[in-house]
């Protein structure tokens, strides 16, 4: 467990660089990443490098005994290799060239600019690679974000193509694929397929399916290109990228495959404010976070890092970027920290060392204020780093017994055809995750193609394109298992299950979907339970099911809405708060798992023989803990954003 900061030394004047690394090392830092946005500073021309200034802040930065954390600078490319490739720029859904002027204005389809991007990328780790303080890399920065994994530009359309044809061998093949013969939609040759942009009304649904796949592909191929060169010229050294949370326009488990450990970007608050979350919510945990957001990825994260992961970027106070940007509550930075290190993180860094008195983030808090002054996240950070000196290191989690499958294809082919304003995969999936945590569960996040041995319950919120390998792994595990609603739904081509849904699952549970509704709010669906005089709902979506199996819960129509069979269970609708809570807690039940009776703002996660419990309210709560219990963090009383830890046995 160790501590970070993200720093800039290009940004500041070199008279401070000294004092900021001795307070750095004072404050318990061991580990500073770098370089991540200075390309322009290390190749000011083209083909002239200035590496004196770099070198001076590594040597600096080693002096004081901190790690580098040494980054690809390819996510801000300078404006004489725009000038130079102006082909490189990604272009949008309305066919306008992202420009230049902020950042991430490149398309992961252009050649020149990957050559370009392999070129930089050979210099840096040329120059740094075994330099004895550079301990770790960051590939790029923040894949994807402000929308740029897919473009439309001429070189993702060509690029599209040689994609294709790999893919269906044949444009016969691409053809049936596609279901082309639909509207006249049917090609001659793969040199005639355009990305699925600009049409009259919706683009076919498979060619969207397909494109997303391709994108998908380019970022992780364009990750593996700088990888390949890092591993060549710094070998021993981790190699990472710092992901974002709620994003899923690639497939992260994709790109993890060729990471040492994933990364990512915690901004409790401003996610809250960004995403889905109703305004009573928002407001309820404006200054806190909401209980579940940072722990959603970070259990998805250490799934896609395959057990090693951690934080690139910790929020310390108030961002820049969300609709409205409140300031953590008192204890909520050092809580957040104590929170990812309980998920298994090997390092939790804060963004940024110092508040920016210009350009784009300058409302976006640091460690220190504007002036130099240590703020309320950098004294946080310091309390972090002297907990964790006295607590000593942790041993790295344990597999938990509840796993919920994460897929990025779901999440693609419910936004191209979602059939109901607001069906987002992503939101179903963080629902069923909440409503296990609610619970004291602790929650592994992983594929669809995972290993489920050793799982006690598997939860799958939906799986619209189901393999017939998934179902048999599901089986061959013993787990009790949990359908959503439209698994099964859709080919590998994204066409309607010739069965009906839920297609594969046939062979397991004996039903089919034969029509679908969608719902729009003020018309959800009503719901029994079985034997239960409980009042609750569907959401969004409703299911006609045709089955002999045994209905848990039915529509008021008397339609099953909740079926189970041997230990495996399927949803017809998307359940509400009290419906979710009945069926999570059925399941866990029947799995034979120990729940614990929480507070809903009161979470727990267990990391070696450590359980932790955070407070996600605005006012104290009382700790779940035993009487008894030997705290090393907190105590009987859990203070607002507060966190509490205890030993227990095995």
């Amino acid at each position: 467990m160790k501590l970070g900061v993200c720093y800039y030394p290009e940004q500041w004047p070199e008279d401070l660089w000294a004092d900021d690394a001795r307070r750095m090392a004072e404050l318990g830092i061991t580990w500073v990443r770098i370089a991540e946005f200075a390309w322009s500073r290390i190749e000011p021309e083209p083909g002239r490098f200035d590496w004196a200034w770099l070198d001076r802040a590594v040597e600096t930065l080693a002096a004081a005994g901190l790690k580098i954390i040494m980054c690809t600078p390819t996510a801000t490319p300078p404006k004489w290799l725009v000038d130079k490739h102006p082909d490189m720029l990604a272009v949008d859904a309305e066919g306008r060239p992202r420009g230049f002027g902020s950042r991430r204005h490149y398309c992961f389809s252009s050649q020149a600019y990957r050559v370009e991007c392999a070129r930089i990328t050979e210099a840096v780790a040329g120059r740094y690679g075994r330099h004895p303080a550079v301990g770790a890399w960051q590939t790029d920065n923040e894949f994807g974000c402000h929308d740029t994994t897919i473009s439309y530009s001429l070189n993702a359309a060509r690029a599209f193509r040689i994609w294709l044809a790999q893919r269906y061998q044949s444009v016969d093949a691409l053809n049936r694929a596609w279901g082309a013969v639909f509207w006249s939609q049917e090609y001659r040759d793969f040199d005639e397929v355009q990305p699925p942009n600009l049409t009259v009304t919706e683009a076919n649904p498979s060619h969207c399916l397909d494109y997303n796949r391709f994108a998908s592909n380019e970022v992780a191929s364009f990750n593996r290109l700088q990888v390949d060169v890092i591993r060549r010229l710094s070998p021993g050294r981790d190699v990472t990228h710092n992901f974002m949370g709620f994003y899923t326009e690639f497939d992260h488990f994709a790109v993890g495959r060729d990471l040492d450990l994933a990364t990512w970007d915690s901004y409790p608050l401003g996610f809250l404010e960004q995403f889905w979350f109703p305004d009573d919510e928002k407001l309820r945990y404006l200054r806190q976070g909401h209980p579940d957001i940072s722990a959603f990825h970070h259990d998805l994260y250490r799934g896609v890092g395959r057990g090693r992961w951690g934080v690139m970027e910790q929020q310390p106070g108030p961002v820049n970027w969300a609709r409205y940007n409140p300031a953590p509550l008192p204890g909520a930075v050092r809580s957040w920290s104590w929170e990812a290190f309980a998920h298994g993180a090997e390092l939790v860094s804060y963004f940024r060392w110092r508040q920016a008195p210009f350009a784009q983030e300058q409302m976006h808090a640091g460690l220190n204020r504007p002036d130099n002054v240590l703020d309320q996240g950098g004294h946080e950070a310091a309390a972090v780093a002297r907990e964790v000196e006295a607590l000593g290191q942790l041993a790295a989690c344990a597999q938990a017994r509840v796993a919920l499958i994460f897929s990025y294809e779901a999440d693609w082919q419910f936004g191209i055809q979602p059939h109901a304003r607001g069906f987002r995969w992503l939101q179903l999936a963080f629902e069923f995750y909440s409503a296990l945590r609610q619970l004291g569960l602790d929650v592994d996040i992983v594929p669809p193609d995972a290993d489920f041995t050793g799982y006690a319950l598997v939860v799958a919120p939906s799986l619209p394109i189901l393999d017939p390998a998934t179902v048999a792994a599901l089986t061959a595990s013993g787990a009790v298992v949990l359908f959503g609603p439209r698994t099964g739904s859709r080919t590998r081509d994204g066409h309607i299950s010739p069965n009906l849904p839920p297609g594969p699952l046939q062979a397991r549970m004996p039903l089919r979907v034969v029509r679908v509704e969608s719902l729009r709010t003020g018309a959800e669906p009503a719901i029994a339970l079985d034997g239960q005089n409980v009042s609750v709902s569907g959401r969004l979506w409703r299911e006609i099911v045709e089955t002999d199996l045994a209905a848990l819960a039915t529509f008021v129509d008397g339609g099953p809405a909740w079926m189970a069979q041997s230990g495996w269970h399927y949803l017809a609708t998307w359940p509400d708060a009290d419906l979710l809570g009945a069926v999570m807690r059925r399941i866990v039940m029947e799995a034979g798992l120990p729940t614990t009776a929480l507070h809903a703002d009161v979470r727990l996660r267990r990391r070696d023989d450590l359980q932790f419990a955070f407070n996600f309210a605005a006012e104290p709560r009382p700790t779940p803990a035993p009487l008894g219990a030997a705290y090393v963090l907190g105590g009987p009383e859990l203070a607002a954003a507060g966190v509490a830890a205890w030993r227990v046995g095995s």
